[in-house]
């Protein structure tokens, strides 16, 4: 399809043609809550607390031409790295997961050796989650050092989750790891603070970060609540897309869901509806990159 006849058509019509080249979903999680220990997220209250696994994940997404997927850490718990490998092994859409490791745990050099092994680990993530807190982090000296391991490895580091502090961490980090490849969560959440100083900062910050080639961001999580509702058209969220696309331009933006979490705001198609108008009207070449070709280089994946 056309820029011209995708910008024509109706949203039934964008959802029933596929796209014609691969689509690679960069941020989902999978869980089982039916284990006997449970899991530690999502709580047993919330909506999303069925299990989510792969074939699950299939039949909502490879209708729409989603072909790849990344599966991103939702547990603390250390073994639930290996889980998160085996449950993606069950179906080849699923072509990396992003763990959980602590780089100055005193054992982060044997876990990570462990782990690196399995061509579908790419990385972990760290940031403002599980009680943790990157600032703090990056003073410690071992921390820093598992970092460099981690990047020695060739593997990613995700960030979580987006905030001010959180930008400025990671140019703290990518100042003391140049070579560290770095992917930033869910950017569309992020709120800018009212206050002018702080918010000049922020876009400072931000600009700052476009200049450094290893860091990719996620335009993830994009239906949010606004007022009492949640929109499900494109013009509500056109000037957070548009800041971050002319910040960070064609060649550093990925496709993540965030499904479940995602069904929280919006099911996954309205959700991947949103972003593909928006990047429909940037060019195919736009399309392609943001779609997949991006997270090659980020994440290195491999076809299953």
């Amino acid at each position: 399809m056309h820029r011209r006849e995708f910008l024509a058509a109706p949203a039934g019509a964008l959802l029933a043609a596929a796209p014609a080249f691969p689509i690679a979903d960069t941020h989902i999680h999978l869980f089982d809550t039916g284990r006997p220990q449970g899991v530690p997220w999502p709580p047993k209250d919330s909506p999303i607390h069925k299990p989510a696994l792969p074939e699950r994940y299939r039949a909502i997404a490879a209708p729409l031409g989603v072909s790849a997927a990344i599966k991103v850490e939702c547990s603390p718990w250390f073994e639930d790295n290996q889980w998160a490998l085996d449950a993606a092994a069950m179906d080849p859409i699923i072509v990396g997961v992003v763990g959980n490791l602590e780089p100055d745990h005193p054992e982060f050099a044997r876990q990570l050796d462990r782990f690196s092994k399995n061509p579908l680990f790419l990385g972990i993530r760290y940031g403002y989650l599980w009680g943790r807190n990157l600032r703090q982090a990056l003073g410690r000296p071992g921390f820093v050092t598992g970092l460099k391991a981690l990047a020695a490895a060739g593997l990613v580091l995700d960030t979580a989750n987006p905030s001010t502090a959180l930008l400025a961490d990671i140019l703290r980090l990518t100042d003391l790891v140049p070579v560290q490849r770095v992917v930033i969560d869910h950017l569309p959440r992020l709120a800018l603070p009212e206050a002018p100083a702080g918010r000049a900062e922020c876009e400072a910050n931000l600009r700052e970060l476009a200049k450094r080639p290893r860091v990719w961001v996620k335009v993830s999580g994009v239906p949010r609540r606004i007022g009492d509702r949640v929109p499900t058209d494109l013009a509500s969220y056109r000037s957070t897309l548009d800041t971050i696309w002319e910040t960070f331009g064609p060649d550093r933006l990925l496709y993540g869901s965030d499904w479940p979490n995602s069904d929280l705001w919006a099911d996954y198609a309205t959700g991947f509806r949103i972003v593909r108008e928006y990047f429909a009207e940037k060019g195919r070449a736009a399309e392609e990159k943001y779609f997949a070709g991006n997270s090659l280089a980020a994440y290195r994946w491999k076809k299953r």
